[in-house]
């Protein structure tokens, strides 16, 4: 159940962002298409030159979130519930937190407990792959020890 809705939680996120970035890009080729009605001369090409870079930036954005969402999906194809080895798709129960192994995404609160969703590549993504249920790991000079991973 708590899986779920983290999965549901993130791919949420995802969807949003991506809209987000979708709306500014059409924004941008109306700007373009505005600047084309301009006048002349080097004003003319140096804003036709910033939009087409904001495009392109743009565009970069949305590619990764693309692959955000295919790593997502991955989760959900491969999910193993009662996995005691910390990897993609798992949730983190600390003495300190509780984590979400999937992308990062705004923290998700379900039932009084906040849920930090990281991505494993993350610092602290990076050091609990791969522990397991009572293993410690140090992050900002602060010991936690893992008690239920999900």
């Amino acid at each position: 159940m708590i899986k779920e809705i983290l999965f549901s939680h993130c791919k949420v996120h995802l969807e949003k962002r991506i809209q987000t970035l979708e709306h500014r890009k059409k924004s941008l080729l109306h700007d373009l298409s505005a600047e084309t009605k301009s006048s002349a001369g080097d004003k003319h090409e140096t804003g036709r030159a910033m939009i087409q870079l904001e495009r392109e930036k743009l565009g970069a954005q949305i590619k990764v979130l693309e692959l955000n969402q295919k790593k997502l999906h991955s989760i959900k194809a491969h999910q193993n519930s009662h996995q005691n080895t910390i990897g993609l798709g798992s949730i983190v129960f600390t003495d300190k937190a509780n984590y979400y192994i999937s992308i990062a995404a705004d923290f998700c609160k379900i039932d009084s407990k906040i849920f930090y969703c990281i991505s494993s590549q993350s610092p602290i993504g990076r050091l609990l792959i791969g522990k397991t249920i009572n293993d410690s790991i140090k992050f900002n000079g602060t010991d936690s020890t893992i008690h239920k991973v999900l």
